[in-house]
């Protein structure tokens, strides 16, 4: 799709707005609902797509892609009604007689960036939540993603006009065309140097923007940590799609004491948990491929590092890294873990403090003070250098609409005091009213 194509799309939306049809309660549910039933006759082709693109076995597509969107439309159908009702505020005595709403109007026509990493799931989800709050939607999927791309365009083809929800595809050419377009909100998914490019386009028109983007999450192990429990859920969190989730643990700091403790106990959780150069997800394509490759001669390997060219696959690996090099400079995005000592828990959180903000901070501990001096001290999720606003739920809900203030001031009383010329007597009155 070329520039006037998509200029004449966002077009045909904005009519279509203008007609009000997306202001029902009633039309957002049914959407909904065909949405739902799409979603369900297209599974298998989802499931498959998913496979292609990322190796994700069926239990892993339901479980981290498909299943969540099947909760978002669940939640949405349960919480629309109260989502969207105009919210009474209180309106002050010197008014009386008028009465005060806010109420919960959608933008407009949406733009809909998403990344490949979970490519179904961050489409549909701000999809839903953008159809819920009674906007229309231009989707663009990842061109990394290429099947599940196309069932996506597929399914919203088949299921929706395009003046409601339409599917944009192809790469780097067609975001910049989109970024242009004087969309009335873009929700962007991605990395944060394109979420800069998107942030900066979208100023020329003053269209409002939610970036979730990524950094470097890091970990914290200290010496009263449940270290079994810890190298459990690391390694689940962490090896879950190849490494390539944005809240994913980027590297851990562990207590030096407890250092060779945790790698025995990560090396176990892997076997444990069946995390192998063979089950592994694939890396997306040989470009990040060899990217992630290049992090294994950052440092020491003691366990894994093992690859395979033909599928894009790189082996569960935990690195001892070395001070300066790429591996903890960059955000990782795949299979490999660097594991770090420390000495002194403040020392190390002060110095984590002056680092880029990270989407995700993750602490293993029992320790009720270095507990509090995290969630006191430490900046994290979806601020600075990893995004911009917030979604899920209700907040979705709140992100794709905005706020109008609604004053209904009665005929039948109108209080001289608040009108010219000003009087000794007006002032009193004022002062006792408003104080």
């Amino acid at each position: 799709m070329d520039a006037n194509q998509i200029k004449a799309l966002v077009q045909e939306q904005k009519v279509f707005f203008a007609t009000n049809a997306t202001r029902s309660i009633m039309f957002r549910k049914q959407m909904l609902a065909k949405l739902k039933t799409a979603i369900r006759q297209n599974e298998s082709r989802i499931i498959a797509a998913l496979y292609a693109d990322l190796n994700k076995s069926g239990a892993e597509a339901y479980m981290s892609e498909i299943g969540l969107v099947y909760q978002a439309l669940t939640y949405m159908e349960k919480h629309i009604d109260q989502l969207s009702a105009p919210e009474k505020v209180r309106t002050p005595l010197f008014l009386f007689k008028a009465k005060s709403e806010i109420r919960h109007d959608p933008y407009g026509c949406v733009l809909v960036v998403s990344p490949w990493n979970y490519p179904f799931l961050l489409t549909m989800q701000p999809l839903i939540e953008a159809m819920a709050a009674g906007n229309t939607v231009i989707l663009k999927p990842s061109d990394y993603s290429a099947h599940t791309t196309a069932v996506i365009a597929r399914l919203i083809e088949e299921t929706f006009a395009p003046a409601y929800v339409a599917v944009v595809t192809g790469g780097r050419q067609e975001n910049e065309a989109l970024f242009h377009q004087p969309f009335d909100y873009i929700f962007f998914t991605g990395s944060p140097a394109v979420g800069k490019l998107c942030m900066q386009a979208a100023s020329e028109h003053l269209v409002p923007v939610t970036l979730e983007l990524g950094g470097k999450s890091p970990a914290i192990v200290d010496e009263s940590a449940n270290i079994a429990l810890a190298a459990r859920r690391i390694v689940f969190g962490k090896f879950l799609n190849a490494g390539q989730t944005c809240v994913a643990c980027d590297h851990v700091y562990v207590h030096e004491s407890k250092m060779p403790a945790l790698i025995q106990q990560i090396i176990h959780q892997l076997s444990v948990q069946g995390v192998t150069l063979e089950s592994i997800g694939k890396i997306i394509n040989e470009k990040h491929f060899e990217r992630v490759r290049a992090y294994l001669n950052d440092g020491k390997v003691v366990w894994g590092g093992h690859v395979d060219e033909a599928t894009l696959k790189i082996e569960p690996t935990i690195l001892l890294p070395k001070e300066g090099t790429p591996v903890m400079d960059e955000e990782i995005f795949g299979p490999v873990l660097p594991v770090l000592p420390y000495e002194n828990f403040e020392t190390l959180c002060r110095q984590l403090a002056q680092k880029p903000h990270p989407l995700a901070f993750y602490l293993f501990s029992r320790n009720d003070d270095h507990i509090r001096f995290v969630k006191e001290n430490m900046p994290f999720g979806g601020l600075q250098n990893s995004g911009l606003g917030h979604y899920h739920g209700r907040y979705g809900f709140q992100t794709f609409t905005h706020d109008k203030s609604i004053l209904s001031s009665s005929d039948r009383v109108d209080l001289p005091f608040i009108y010219g010329p000003q009087k000794p007597w007006k002032e009193k009155v004022v002062r006792l009213f408003l104080k």
